[in-house]
């Protein structure tokens, strides 16, 4: 099986692109966020693959790194999400936000990738609950000003995020602003994580 790719970009379309290597075309289907690095036709790209062969076809599918293809994995794992459900839920949220969105129940985060309903998404929180090793398990990786550090998700973050939730905002978004407090104030306690969140709410953070 293919596991990557490096060739000359030959053309990028709605959902896929055509890799040059060596001579030949590869189709390689790709979320939004990946197609959105890659850079301009004539250049050279380089893409991890996955590699899906059924009676019908086989497809080649790309990711920009590990992380994203370690996520399709894992969305592929839930019940009625197929790759072009599985790429579209990776077009609209990050791997991170993929994470975060598990551990805190926010199934409704998933509705907003195209073909995903609300009981779609509460079906991918409910079989990926307990499943994020892939991603880091109850460590969270925030990526703040290209540096990455991971912070452990505990009841005090918990905590934090449904309180903000409980103000109106949105579980998900919540959890990635409370997560990135925590990594920079690593001893907070649950009263300190809602102030501070708060706070880089109110500098535009949410």
């Amino acid at each position: 099986m293919i596991g990557k790719l490096t060739g000359i970009v030959d053309s990028v379309y709605d959902g896929y692109l055509i890799l040059d290597v060596a001579g030949v075309g590869y189709r390689v289907f790709c979320s939004g966020k990946t197609l959105a690095k890659i850079p301009a036709k004539g250049e050279v790209a380089s893409l991890l693959i996955e590699t899906q062969v059924r009676e019908d076809h086989i497809h080649l599918m790309g990711f920009s790194d590990a992380t994203e293809k370690q996520a399709y994995t894992l969305l592929s794992t839930v019940q009625g999400v197929g790759s072009k459900v599985a790429l579209a839920i990776l077009s609209a949220l990050s791997a991170n936000e993929i994470q975060m969105a598990v551990m805190t129940g926010d199934g409704k985060a998933f509705t907003r990738a195209n073909g995903v309903g609300p009981k779609l998404g509460t079906r991918i929180v409910s079989e990926l609950k307990g499943k994020m090793g892939a991603l880091g398990s109850d460590e969270i990786t925030i990526i703040s000003s290209g540096a990455g550090a991971s912070v452990q998700y505990n009841s005090a973050m918990d905590d934090a995020i449904s309180a903000l939730s409980n103000l109106g905002y949105a579980r998900i978004e919540a959890g990635m602003v409370v997560a990135n407090v925590l990594r920079q104030n690593p001893d907070a306690n649950t009263s300190e994580l809602i102030r501070l969140s708060l706070k880089e709410i109110g500098k535009g953070s949410l």
